[in-house]
C-alpha cells in the first residue's frame, strides 16, 4: 500500500502574487456607474466572456433559474431604453444591454441569485476596462398601468413566469468618475458582533 503526504502550507499575505493582490478590492474601488458611452461596438470576444462570467455566477442550491437576453440591437435598445418612466433613456446609448431574468416556477430566490449575476457581470465589465449601470426592473413602472417587467416581456416575448430582475448598460465609457475615496464610505454601518 503506497501512502501519499500532502504537504500543506500556511497562508501569509507574502504568499500572494503580487499582480492579482487584492484585484477585487480595486476593482471595486474603481467602479462606478457609467451612463455615458462611446459609440464603440464591444469585442466578440469580450461579449464571451460576459456569457462565461453569468453562467458562471453561483445560485442558491446549483439551481440556475437565471435566464439572460443580450441586446446590441440598435433599434431594441432605443426601445429597451423606454422601459422605465425614469432611469433607463441611457440604455439607447450603450453598446450592450444585457436583461437578467429569473424562472420564478424553478427557485424562491430568483431574485438573489439573479442580483448575483447582475453584479458578478459589472465585475467583469469593469475588469476588462469597460462601464455598466444596474436598471431596476422588477417593481418598478413602465407607465402608471404597465409594470417595466410588462414592457420588457411583452416586447422580448418572454413568458410570464420568467420575472426581469434587471438590465445592464455596458459599453466604453465616454465619461470618467472617480472613485469614492475610503474616507467617504459610511463606515457606521458596520457593526462587530452585534447590532
Amino acid at each position: 500500500m503506497i501512502k501519499y503526504r500532502v504537504k500543506t502550507t500556511t497562508f501569509k499575505p507574502s504568499n500572494l502574487d503580487t499582480q492579482s493582490e487584492f484585484a477585487m478590492i480595486e476593482l471595486l474601488r474603481k467602479r462606478r456607474s457609467i451612463r455615458v458611452y462611446e459609440d464603440r461596438k464591444i469585442e466578440p470576444e469580450k461579449i464571451e466572456i460576459l456569457k462565461e462570467a453569468l453562467l458562471r455566477s453561483p445560485s442558491s442550491r446549483g439551481i440556475n433559474p437565471w435566464e439572460f437576453i443580450f441586446v446590441d440591437n440598435k433599434e431594441l435598445l432605443k426601445k429597451l431604453s423606454k422601459a422605465k418612466e425614469h432611469g433607463s433613456e441611457f440604455l439607447e446609448d450603450a453598446a450592450l444591454g444585457i436583461i437578467v431574468c429569473g424562472n420564478e416556477k424553478r427557485s424562491d430566490v430568483w431574485v438573489e441569485d439573479c442580483s448575483i449575476a447582475s453584479i458578478l457581470v459589472q465585475m467583469v465589465v469593469q475588469s476588462m476596462h469597460m462601464g455598466s449601470c444596474w436598471i431596476q426592473i422588477r417593481n418598478r413602472m413602465h407607465t402608471k398601468e404597465i409594470t417595466s417587467e410588462a414592457f420588457i416581456q411583452e416586447l422580448f416575448n418572454i413568458p410570464r413566469h420568467i420575472k426581469v430582475e434587471s438590465v445592464i448598460s455596458i459599453g466604453y465609457p465616454a465619461e470618467i468618475k472617480p472613485g469614492v475615496l475610503k474616507e467617504k464610505l459610511p463606515l457606521k454601518k458596520i457593526k462587530m458582533n452585534r447590532f
